[in-house]
């Protein structure tokens, strides 16, 4: 069997974005341990599909699919490049995809998605996959972030949306606008629904329902991380709204069950998709039991009878409307079955779905050669101090709560300073990586402690090499402490010193990936073979 080009091993799901329920029956929370920040999720006939924030990531929008919401498949992604597109040809931390919401109307699937230094984008597709239009902006404007749209009874369309301090100088504000019935435009300058100063500071992320009369818009606040998610209710789309908070964190240890959707099934049993913030592990996605009182949702289980849920930390599985037995574990990208209880993902002509870039890549920076994937050294920006605006960053999420990453790499290098290696990558960062020097190829580490600011690595040098080829890995445990390795033989692995404690990007989690980089532009550029790249729990 010809050797496989990129290897990943899976003793879990959550890696390409899938989970698995217990064969008793129940599931466990979170069901997604990785980074799908502000999902929005429906239901088409008897399939889910799950789309989330992507910031300044590339390709974006993650496209996730499951029949029974809790086992996840990343499928593709609904923007291979972002807008403008010279703008995102440099690093735009924050920036970029941020909370979308996904529909399917009159046989089309409409993503909505705001970017907030520019403003509402509509895409649309006949088929999930795609493929999707070019991005419309609905209207432009500065901080104008999270909308949903809803097509009322009379076929009326309308959006809410929410503003980002930051950029539009006010937030806690929702207000509903009215759209053109194809959706590529705003009619009017809409009305200011809820105020949530008082009662619901920082409220963001509006998901717009209707059900019995009633809409309703659902609706996140008090922060990312120590908040709670309320529900305000309507007899009219422009209100006046009331408020009830359905979902807080109460006695679970899931701090601030935060933004998300909720989704009918076929046998009616309604249910709450939601982020929690795990710091460098990323927004983890949980599934909640929704059930509704007096016309009002409730979400997880309300143990004091108050309309106020909290999250459950294991619950039964979904009605789906057949068989209860729990579905094989499955990849994206070929459908394996499973072996030994592991998950092996082969790419041989493809980088796979699981990998993005930090900005729009250029064609030259990765291609599948030789069963293998072959870098070309890419310069970093003139104005960088460090690898933290550095475009040309393969990288993935972090995939579970504790893990391994292992990867094989050669580097044939054409001038000194050109290197290659593994990154853990947030506000902080550290690699192991092969450098060129002026005494030959050397095995180093770097740790850059407060990129974000501009601040320079720290460097020691782990080994001098005779040959230009090397085994890294790097081990993370629940707490996000990071310890490295490298070998020469891929059995014996030496230590590189010191700990390091992962961190959180802008609005992401860390992640972890590869790279090839050159620190100034030559008319030939060398390159790194990775041969392969390694998760494991």
């Amino acid at each position: 069997m010809k050797r496989l080009l990129v290897i990943c091993i899976f003793w879990f799901i959550a890696a390409l974005g899938l989970s698995q329920g217990s064969v008793s029956g129940t599931f466990q929370n979170p069901v997604l341990h990785a980074d799908y920040s502000d999902p929005d999720a429906i239901r088409v006939g008897a399939d889910y599909y799950m789309i989330a924030s992507s910031f300044n990531h590339v390709p974006g929008l993650p496209i996730l699919h499951s029949t029974d919401l809790v086992n996840w498949n990343l499928i593709g992604y609904a923007l291979q490049h972002l807008l403008p597109y010279e703008h995102f040809s440099k690093v735009q931390h924050g920036g970029g995809v941020w909370a979308p919401a996904i529909r399917f109307h009159k046989g089309e699937f409409y993503i909505f998605y705001p970017d907030p230094d520019f403003g509402i984008y509509m895409i649309k597709a006949k088929q999930i996959t795609g493929a999707w239009s070019q991005p419309v902006l609905v209207e432009k404007g500065k901080g104008l972030i999270d909308p949903c749209p809803l097509w009322d009874d009379d076929g009326k369309l309308y959006l809410v949306h929410a503003f980002a301090g930051s950029r539009a100088g006010i937030k806690s504000l929702l207000v509903v606008k009215e759209l053109s019935a194809d959706g590529t435009r705003v009619i009017g300058d809409g009305k200011l629904v809820y105020d949530g100063h008082e009662s619901d500071p920082t409220i963001e992320g509006p998901k717009f329902y209707k059900r019995k009369g009633w809409y309703y818009i659902f609706a996140p606040a008090g922060g990312v991380s120590t908040g709670w998610q309320t529900v305000l209710r309507s007899s009219s789309v422009y209100g006046p709204y009331e408020r009830k908070v359905v979902m807080a964190q109460g006695n679970a240890p899931v701090n601030g069950p935060h933004q998300g959707a909720w989704i009918n099934t076929i046998t009616g049993e309604d249910w709450f998709l939601h982020f929690q913030d795990k710091d460098a592990f990323g927004r983890i996605v949980h599934l909640q039991p929704m059930s509704w009182k007096n016309n009002w949702p409730v979400i997880g289980t309300d143990v004091d009878g108050d309309g106020t849920g909290q999250p459950v930390a294991e619950y039964t599985m979904p009605n789906i409307g057949w068989s209860k037995k729990i579905p094989q574990k499955t990849d994206p990208q070929k459908n394996l079955p499973a072996k030994t209880n592991q998950q092996i993902a082969a790419f041989d002509h493809i980088i796979g779905l699981e990998w993005q870039w930090q900005a729009n890549p250029k064609q030259h920076w990765a291609y599948i050669y030789q069963q293998k994937i072959r870098m070309y050294a890419a310069d970093l920006p003139d104005s960088a101090k460090n690898y933290w605006n550095m475009p040309a960053l393969l990288m993935q999420k972090f995939p579970s709560a504790e893990f391994s990453a292992t990867t094989k790499l050669s580097l044939h290098s054409n001038t000194i300073g050109e290197r290659a290696g593994l990154i853990i990558f947030g506000t902080d960062y550290a690699s192991v990586y092969l450098e060129n020097t002026a005494t030959g190829i050397q095995v180093r580490k770097a740790v850059c402690l407060n990129a974000d600011k501009g601040k320079p690595e720290s460097v020691q040098v782990l080994k001098q090499l005779t040959i230009a080829a090397v085994y890294i890995k790097v081990a993370v445990d629940k707490n996000g402490y990071c310890d490295f390795y490298f070998s020469e033989d891929g059995v014996n692995f030496q230590p590189a010193e010191g700990r390091f404690l992962a961190k959180p990007g802008k609005w992401v989690g860390a992640k972890a990936g590869i790279y090839c980089s050159r620190a100034a532009f030559k008319n030939d550029a060398g390159y790194a073979d990775f041969d392969w790249f390694i998760f494991k729990k």
